[in-house]
């Protein structure tokens, strides 16, 4: 015992020896200096101003001293590690190994004094002010040694601030100045604000691209002058804009479209351009050098918005190439515009466009494993043309297979193995029998696909799915997508049930419905709306919502009606319900690289008509690695539903699904160092029945739902390799529904030191990616 002692106490002894010798080194930074030299350790800026709001002075300072430069070294904890490493590594004889790999690659060399300028900063720091309104500021700057380190200290002080007393525009005769003027109401300079050189800047800039809407293609922003007259009123600026005297001719004029050129096979190594003529197809406005004729030329007609003799503007210019690239046909789009030979005031255009490979394979290998404590592999071969009928349509034939294997547990030996294909030709464009192209940025497409999915559950039962679906996929804009399948049938057909598992259906009736074959048809649509790629706001949201709408028509039609007028299609009764899912996220900023994720998933399943109950594929499932982390996947729920006793000598977990679904997850993300992320989380909800069922009491829904939320917590790991994200989840649950109510609050019970503990109630969640 006195051994282990010692040892533990010698591991303390060096561990605190080598704090202390990282303290100690990491202050004595200053002596690796060059003679004669100080360390630079920060410059602060203090504007002197008694009219000023405090908060306008504080944020003022702010940015004044995010100028100053050069940065000092970084600090942790008040010391500088980094600069530390790079002492103690010296200077390396060769640029390679441990010592060259410390210097360069952890450490970092010492900012010293000698790079200040401080009458440059201060010059910078005064412009900053004046361009803000604050003319004649006066800076001045002072420094600070102690000890080797050096500060620098910066006095602001500012007149009062100058405010716009009127905006002027061109008054001449030029007829963009009366297209400037008629903008005018959207200009950024206002009566009454400070002045700001930034916001004539940004002036500047709106008024550039108001004219490049009206046709004024080599027009630019730097043929803008803004005079601004400070010699009258107290503290007010007159600012006058105008076109300046120097401005190129051409820049004057508004120019239309007149040719239009395409090279579809355009090569980046071989631009010569040299074609023959019977390389050479018109077709509409559009002249299309072509070899291979790739194409058929209404490509072409749907994706250029220019036509011959429209007034040149932007908006068409960006559309267009915009569309060229979300084709997913091109690797490189370029365009030219360049005066016309043949007509004045005009623009021959062309478009340069390189094309990606026609044909490719894709082949995804995946390793994954769940809570239920399966674990197994999947392999998707896709094979993709790109042009299939020369119409930018994509095609696509995949077949996947993938087998998961319980090496322990409640389902050991019951492996689930699955098989399958899928076909889909999406064209870049809606077919429908009216005439819809709309005008977004990206291109609208039609779906249709073709599936057929077959899954053994080794010793239970085998199920065969098949699937059709035709729709339209649309994007308003970055932010807002749609999807409509008007068409989406699904048919399931169970063979090679066992006997075991009909004699277990004997003793939990819920089972049957797995087996049940299902016909399901109906249109489905699918709303997502998200900002979360603007990195710079500190709250963004995700929202998702989804209508799935089965058999209601041919229901209504043949006047069915559950158990009395059940109507089947091919002797399979068809579904009748609706469905609806909702799922919001919130992501909040906390710093560079932390933030706060939450998740809100609603969802609601209604059958009737023709139906009793929701098909089993498609009722709500709750638990697993993306959902309540601490219950194991499909097992929680319904309710307060526990199965009973009568059925403990099933030898497998069934799965658990219902009509109804609440859950809200929350999850606090930070770097932790290098790729490792770290994260704690808090999971919650439940499933419940719409309808009472004898055979699975406390599974509906009822005014008291929310006693019967579960509740888990943990924390994990997240991996970020660049190409994916590994994640790991160790959970616990905080509440379980399935307990009696009044003991269903569990945290009492946590005890890690007992296995028989941590083996019913740590769950380990392994997987590719975020949970939300």
């Amino acid at each position: 015992m006195n051994k282990k002692h010692n040892h533990i106490r010698n591991h303390i002894t060096k561990y605190f020896v080598l704090i202390s010798l990282f303290f100690v080194f990491g202050c004595s930074n200053t002596k690796y200096l060059p003679e004669g030299d100080l360390l630079y350790t920060g410059g602060s800026v203090k504007v002197k101003d008694s009219i000023m709001k405090k908060k306008d002075r504080k944020a003022l300072q702010t940015e004044l001293e995010g100028l100053l430069r050069p940065k000092p070294n970084k600090t942790f904890l008040g010391l500088r590690p980094k600069l530390w490493f790079y002492n103690i590594a010296g200077e390396p004889k060769k640029q390679k190994g441990f010592r060259y790999w410390l210097r360069t690659k952890v450490g970092e060399e010492p900012v010293l004094f000698s790079k200040v300028d401080l009458d440059y900063n201060a010059s910078v720091l005064r412009n900053f002010t004046e361009n803000r309104g604050y003319f004649k500021t006066r800076v001045s700057a002072d420094s600070t040694v102690n000890n080797k380190r050096v500060t620098a200290e910066y006095t602001v002080v500012p007149k009062k601030q100058y405010i716009i007393k009127s905006v002027t525009f061109p008054d001449d005769s030029l007829k963009m100045s009366k297209i400037i003027a008629r903008s005018s109401r959207r200009s950024l300079l206002k009566v009454g604000k400070p002045y700001d050189l930034d916001a004539i800047k940004a002036e500047r800039e709106r008024i550039d691209a108001r004219l490049k809407e009206k046709g004024y293609y080599y027009f630019s922003p730097d043929y803008l002058l803004a005079k601004v007259d400070s010699s009258k009123g107290d503290h007010e600026v007159k600012i006058r804009l105008v076109i300046k005297d120097e401005t190129p001719a051409k820049a004057l004029r508004a120019y239309t479209i007149n040719n239009i050129f395409v090279y579809p096979n355009y090569s980046l190594a071989n631009d010569s351009m040299v074609y023959r003529k019977k390389n050479i197809t018109q077709y509409k406005d559009f002249t299309i050098i072509d070899t291979a004729e790739t194409f058929k030329p209404r490509v072409y007609d749907r994706t250029i918005y220019f036509k011959k003799g429209d007034l040149y503007n932007r908006t068409d210019h960006n559309l267009t190439l915009n569309r060229f690239v979300n084709l997913g046909t091109f690797s490189f789009v370029k365009n030219e515009f360049k005066p016309s030979d043949s007509i004045d005031n005009a623009l021959d255009s062309y478009y340069y466009l390189t094309l990606l490979p026609k044909k490719f394979i894709r082949v995804e290998v995946l390793g994954k494993t769940n809570s239920a404590s399966y674990t197994g592999t999947e392999l998707n071969l896709n094979w993709n043309n790109r042009n299939f009928l020369r119409g930018a349509e994509l095609f696509t034939a995949s077949i996947f297979g993938g087998a998961d294997f319980q090496l322990g547990g409640v389902n050991k030996g019951k492996n689930i193995y699955k098989l399958g294909g899928e076909v889909s030709l999406t064209w870049p464009r809606f077919i429908t029998p009216f005439n819809i192209e709309g005008n977004s940025e990206y291109v609208p497409r039609t779906k249709a696909t073709i599936r057929y999915e077959y899954q053994k559950r080794t010793q239970l039962y085998a199920l065969n799915s098949f699937n059709t679906s035709f729709g339209y996929l649309w994007k308003e804009n970055i932010r807002k997508e749609h999807q409509l399948n008007v068409i989406d049938v699904t048919y399931v057909s169970p063979n090679h049930v066992t006997a075991e598992y009909l004699e277990d259906i004997q003793q939990d009736p819920a089972l049957g419905k797995v087996i049940e074959k299902q016909l399901i048809f109906g249109p489905t649509y699918n709303y997502t709306y998200t900002n979360t790629m603007q990195k710079r706001r500190k709250n963004t949201i995700y929202f998702n919502g989804e209508l799935d709408l089965a058999g209601n028509i041919t229901g209504l039609v043949t006047g069915a009606d559950y158990p009395d007028k059940v109507k089947t299609i091919f002797d399979v009764p068809f579904s009748q319900y609706v469905k609806i899912r909702t799922d919001f996220r919130h992501y909040l900023k906390l710093g560079k690289e932390s933030e706060l994720a939450s998740r809100l998933i609603v969802g609601a399943g209604f059958a009737y008509g023709n139906s009793n109950t929701m098909p089993a594929s498609k009722q709500f499932v709750v638990g697993g690695t993306n959902s309540i982390r601490a219950f194991r996947a499909r097992t929680l729920g319904p309710g307060s539903y526990v199965i009973p006793e009568t059925t403990t000598n099933i030898n497998y977990t069934p799965d658990q699904s219902a009509d109804l679904k609440l859950e809200f997850n929350t999850e606090y993300r930070a770097k932790l160092f290098s790729i490792v992320r770290g994260a704690v989380f808090l999971d919650a909800g439940n499933i419940w029945l719409l309808h009472a069922d004898p055979n699975k009491p406390g599974a509906e829904i009822s005014k008291d739902f929310m006693k019967e939320i579960a509740v888990g917590a943990g924390a994990g790991l997240r991996f970020d390799l660049s190409f994916l994200i590994l994640r790991t989840d160790l959970a616990i649950p905080l509440r379980n529904p399935a307990l009696p109510d009044g003991q269903r609050w569990v945290i009492d019970d946590i005890n890690f030191g007992s296995s028989s503990w941590r083996k019913d109630n740590l769950i380990l969640n392994i997987a590719i990616g975020y949970p939300f």
